[in-house]
C-alpha cells in the first residue's frame, strides 16, 4: 500500500462509499430499511471508541473547570445558535435539517485529543469536554432541534423517542466501555490496543456513511422530481460549515485568551469547543430523514482544517512560561500515552 493510501485510507473510502453509494441508491434501497443494523453499528462503534479513553486523565481538567465549562458553552451553546442562524439561507428544507443536525451533536470522542495534544494544548480539558458533551447528548440534542424545527418541518420522529435511542445507543455504550476499564487488566489491553479500536470503529463509521449515501441519493431524487436539484443548497450548506467550524474554534481560543485561561487551555477550548463527532450526526440524520452530506462536510472540514490550525499554533511558539510544566505533564499523562505514542501517530488515526 502507497504511503499515502496509508495515511488517508478513511477519508479516500469515506469518498468512495459515498460516490458508490449514492450513484447505486436506487438498487441499494432495501439495505437503508434495516434499521435494526443501523442501530447495533451505532451502539459497536460507541463502545470501542469510549473502551480506549481513560477518564481518570480529566483530573486536571475537574481541578480547573473554566476550560472545559467554556468550551461545552461553545460546543452546545454558541456553535448550534450560529448555525441556526445561518440555516434560512439553505432553501432545501432537508439538507437544512442535515446542516442543524451537524451543529448540535457532541464533541469528537478521540479527534479533538489528538488535535489538542499535537497543538501543544492540555488535552485532559479536551477530554473532559468530549465526556461532559457526549453524556448529555440525549438531553440538549433533542432539545436543540425541538426548537430549531419547531417552526417548520416536524420532527419524523418524537423527541422523547430521540432521546431514548441516543441514550441506549450512544451514552450505555460508552458507559459498559468505562466499567469494562475498571478491571484493570482489561483497561491495560485497550489501551494498548487503541489504533486497533480506532480502525474497527472507522470501519463501522464507514459503512454508516455508506447507508447515509444511499438515503441521500434517494432524497435529492425525491428534490429532482419536485424541481431542480439543488445544487445551490449544498454549496451553501458546505459553506456554512467551514465557517461556522473555523469562526468557532478562533471564537474559542480567543474567549479563553479574554478570561485569561492558560495558552494550553485555549487550544484545548478551541479544539474541543468546534469539533463534532460523525457518528452521532450520521445517525441523527437517518433518523430524522434529512440529508447527511453537511454533517460528512462537516467532518472532512475539520480533519483537513484543524490540522492547518494546529500547525499554525506550533508554529506561532508563543508559549506561556506559566504553561511549560502543564505541557510536560500532560505529554505524559495517561490520556496522551506520553510523547511514546504520539511517535507514529498522524492527525488522521482517530478519525470519528
Amino acid at each position: 500500500m502507497s504511503p499515502f493510501l496509508k495515511r488517508n485510507w478513511f477519508l479516500c473510502s469515506l469518498v468512495v462509499l459515498f460516490a458508490t453509494g449514492f450513484t447505486l441508491h436506487t438498487s441499494l434501497g432495501q439495505l437503508v430499511e434495516m434499521s435494526w443494523l443501523k442501530k447495533i453499528i451505532v451502539a459497536i462503534v460507541m463502545f470501542m471508541m469510549a473502551l480506549p479513553l481513560n477518564i481518570s486523565a480529566m483530573v486536571s481538567g475537574i481541578r480547573q473547570p473554566k476550560g472545559t465549562i467554556l468550551a461545552c458553552l461553545i460546543n452546545y451553546g454558541a456553535l448550534p445558535f450560529c448555525a441556526w442562524m445561518l440555516s434560512p439561507l439553505i432553501t432545501n428544507e432537508s439538507i437544512r435539517i442535515g446542516f442543524l443536525v451537524a451543529s448540535v451533536t457532541p464533541c469528537t470522542l478521540a479527534s479533538a485529543s489528538v488535535w489538542t495534544r499535537k497543538a501543544g494544548g492540555n488535552d485532559a480539558v479536551s477530554l473532559m469536554v468530549t465526556i461532559v458533551t457526549n453524556t448529555a447528548c440525549f438531553l440538549v440534542t433533542p432539545a436543540w432541534l425541538s426548537i430549531m424545527l419547531a417552526g417548520g418541518k416536524e420532527l419524523n420522529t418524537p423527541t422523547g423517542q430521540i432521546m431514548m435511542n441516543l441514550c441506549l445507543l450512544v451514552v450505555l455504550p460508552m458507559v459498559i466501555a468505562q466499567l469494562v476499564r475498571l478491571h484493570r487488566p482489561w483497561a491495560e489491553k485497550a489501551t494498548a490496543r487503541k489504533k486497533h479500536f480506532s480502525t474497527l470503529a472507522q470501519c463501522g463509521i464507514l459503512s454508516i456513511v455508506f447507508l447515509g449515501a444511499i438515503k441521500a441519493g434517494d432524497l435529492l431524487l425525491e428534490s429532482a422530481d419536485t424541481g431542480a436539484l439543488p445544487v445551490t443548497a449544498l454549496a451553501v450548506s458546505i459553506a456554512f460549515v467551514i465557517i461556522v467550524h473555523s469562526v468557532m474554534f478562533w471564537f474559542g481560543y480567543g474567549c479563553g485568551a479574554l478570561i485569561r485561561l492558560p495558552r494550553a487551555d485555549q487550544i484545548a477550548v478551541a479544539f474541543s469547543g468546534s469539533q463534532k463527532t460523525l457518528m452521532v450526526g450520521l445517525y441523527l440524520c437517518d433518523l430524522l430523514e434529512c440529508i447527511a452530506i453537511p454533517m460528512i462536510a462537516f467532518h472532512v472540514c475539520q480533519l483537513f482544517i484543524d490540522t492547518l490550525f494546529a500547525d499554525r499554533l506550533n508554529r506561532s511558539g508563543q508559549i506561556d512560561p506559566n504553561d511549560r510544566p502543564r505541557e510536560q505533564q500532560h505529554k505524559h499523562s495517561p490520556s496522551s500515552g506520553g510523547e511514546d505514542a504520539d511517535k507514529g501517530e498522524d492527525m488522521f488515526s482517530d478519525l470519528e
